[in-house]
This record gives structure tokens, C-alpha cells and sequence, in this order.
């Protein structure tokens, strides 16, 4: 499951972070990071996803 997860994190960052955490502060940051630049929320996606 997490191999799906880290590949929606490389497609739509903020997907892979809602499938891991729901809606909460990583996701909202997320959504932030990816506003500012695709790199930096593919970064911290892929942080959330193999944090947990």
C-alpha cells in the first residue's frame, strides 16, 4: 500500500499525504508546499508517507 501512496505522492503530492494522514495539518501544508513549488510537496509527501 505504500508503494500506491508514494506514487500518488510523485503524481498529486497532496493525494498521497490525504490517503496517509486525512485531512489535518500535514495535508493542508502540503497543499501550501505544492502551491509554492511541485518539488517541495513531492519532498514532504514522500516525508509524511515514510515517516509512518
Amino acid at each position: 500500500m505504500d508503494l500506491i501512496r508514494i506514487l500518488f505522492a510523485i503524481l498529486l503530492p497532496p493525494l498521497g499525504v490525504f490517503l496517509q494522514v486525512g485531512i489535518g495539518g500535514a495535508f493542508w501544508l502540503n497543499i501550501l508546499l505544492t502551491l509554492f513549488g511541485y518539488i517541495p510537496g513531492i519532498v514532504h509527501a514522500v516525508w509524511v508517507i515514510a515517516r509512518r
